[in-house]
């Protein structure tokens, strides 16, 4: 018989060991006011003995040290708790792509001006006087160009801005060059119409228009993605936690509080599972978040290339200068095809044939263009290593929402094995951790989730990113990609995620955009079959030598 009986206690004290039901007896409640007091919470709103635990909604119920009121301030302090990490990690990744974004649209501005400052340096020390009389009609160009950086097609139509340019350009100098005649608004109105079939300035200008198309269309949409991810990111990062998702992270962070053991962490694979169906909704984001990105570094590595801004500006001026040598070579030939179709002008009777001598010598010259000397621009910095640092962090930001629950339960937020909270007692998690996303929270055993409503904001959001996602690849094909204000407007949209609080959402301001999204509007860049190439040296020479001989009739 008295065997039987130490069988018996062994056997008791295995399906205790086994079951994890072994819990220390609550004896009091000062630890637990204490832990209370390092949370910030008043001692006194704790009890100062154990108390009968029957009103609690989420903790067990029993012998207690917390009461329904103070289980109502731990679920405030436990809401706060599950934000504070995603909101942190979410302003990082806020603040990493406002910072690039800066840079590189700073970047991008100074080039310009870099580059309409070297045109304007060098045309005062080839063409003096002459230039500075038709100087505007370069600042108005370098004008054009930076509006359409900034505000695109919808402010500028490029094609057009450039073809008048060069139309422009091409009625001053054949003016120029034609001196001793005269030519009425009609006739120069004859010659304009007629620029693109005279090419009096070579390739230069179907080249520059391909080249300058595709860098800018470049520039501007992936400054555009980089401004886009921190308001996606903090659109989404704000959508509030659902009722049910609040009730398990109480459970789950301060239910151990209540039977007195304060020092008790989750087990990683519960609060895996915890945040997994709180972060449900956001962990749908990440396959267009994802495609995003790659669309991304896509089109860094188009600006790093044959899209490159800092090539195309860079030598601005030298391709102009070399556009207008090539109208000085061919002016005798494009003269005769003007006369032939727009008619012989009349001479100008005031047109003096003869000069000083002293006024025929031109020593102007254009500066050589080394690409290694390239100016300073935003930061002392370079194209090259603004995409290098960037295409960095855009690989980095890859998957972050589908392992925010990772990160968040990393750490000393959780313990391993058994010595840890399991959601009803110090044991082993049992349960299998579930997947990422909304629909794999049907099985989730410790969140209750409606999978047949997802969440408003972050499904906008979806849309959005989709919608970039097409433009970048437009971009990255070489194709215009037009801007519309209203393609990513501000609204007072309110997040679907199941809060029924009236607190959830009120400090939320998300865009409205439409679910499906069509594609955006794009046109299509000729390609250049032909690569760019340099006159040298010797085309600069041949230039100078040209303008002396014209200089007599410029004056």
């Amino acid at each position: 018989m008295k065997t039987l009986s130490v069988l018996c206690v062994v056997c008791t004290l295995a399906v205790l060991t086994v079951s994890g039901t072994s819990e220390p007896k609550l004896k009091n409640c000062n630890e637990v006011r204490e832990a209370f007091t390092s949370k910030g919470f008043n001692m006194n709103d704790a009890p100062n003995k154990v108390v009968n635990g029957a009103p609690l909604k989420v903790c067990p119920q029993g012998l207690s040290c917390c009461t329904a009121e103070m289980e109502d301030k731990l679920s405030q302090q436990s809401h706060t708790e599950i934000k504070a990490p995603v909101s942190r990690l979410s302003t990082t990744l806020q603040s990493t792509f406002k910072q690039r974004h800066d840079h590189f649209d700073k970047f991008f501005k100074e080039l310009l001006k870099n580059s309409q400052t070297s045109l304007h340096n060098m045309f005062v020390r080839t063409y003096g006087m002459m230039y500075m009389d038709n100087a505007q009609l370069f600042t108005d160009f370098f004008t054009s160009l930076t509006r359409y950086y900034i505000s695109g097609s919808s402010a500028v139509n490029l094609e057009s801005m450039l073809s008048d340019f060069w139309a422009d350009l091409l009625e001053r100098m054949f003016r120029l060059v034609n001196v001793q005649y005269e030519f009425s608004d009609a006739y120069m109105e004859c010659v304009s119409q007629h620029t693109e079939q005279l090419q009096p300035f070579g390739d230069v200008p179907r080249k520059m228009r391909i080249q300058m198309t595709r860098a800018f269309v470049a520039a501007r949409t992936f400054v555009r993605g980089l401004s886009l991810m921190p308001d996606v990111v903090n659109k989404v990062s704000t959508v509030s936690a659902s009722p049910s998702c609040v009730r398990a992270a109480t459970k789950m962070l301060y239910c151990p509080y209540c039977s007195g053991q304060v020092a008790l962490k989750p087990c990683q694979n519960y609060c895996l599972n915890v945040m997994r169906g709180c972060l449900a909704n956001q962990a749908d984001l990440d396959t267009e978040w994802n495609n995003f990105l790659d669309a991304m570094l896509g089109l860094a590595d188009r600006l790093e290339g044959p899209f490159n801004f800092e090539s195309v500006m860079d030598p601005l001026d030298v391709k102009i200068s070399e556009a207008i040598m090539n109208m000085q070579e061919n002016s005798v030939q494009v003269s005769q095809r003007v006369f032939q179709g727009c008619g012989t002008p009349k001479l100008n009777k005031a047109f003096r044939s003869k000069r000083s001598g002293k006024e025929t010598g031109f020593t102007g010259r254009f500066r050589p263009y080394s690409p290694e000397a390239r100016p300073t621009t935003a930061a002392g910095t370079s194209l090259d290593r603004l995409t290098t640092e960037v295409k960095k962090k855009l690989k980095h930001a890859k998957k972050f929402w589908s392992t925010l629950p990772e990160t968040v339960c990393a750490g000393e937020l959780t313990a391993p094995g058994d010595e840890c909270w399991n959601g009803t007692a110090k044991s082993r998690y049992q349960s299998d951790v579930i997947g990422n996303g909304l629909a794999n929270q049907v099985s989730n055993p410790d969140v209750e989730v409606d999978i047949t409503k997802p969440d408003i904001v972050i499904r906008t959001q979806i849309a959005v990113l989709k919608d970039m996602t097409n433009r970048l690849k437009a971009a990255h094909s070489g194709n215009d990609v037009t801007f519309e204000p209203e393609d990513f407007p501000s609204g007072d949209g309110e997040s679907g995620s199941g809060c029924d609080s009236p607190s959830c959402g009120e400090d939320d301001i998300y865009i409205s955009t439409a679910q499906n999204p069509e594609k955006p509007r794009v046109n299509t860049v000729q390609k250049d079959s032909s690569s760019a190439s340099s006159r040298g040296s010797l085309a600069l020479a041949l230039w100078g030598l040209a303008l002396a001989l014209l200089a007599p009739h410029w004056r």
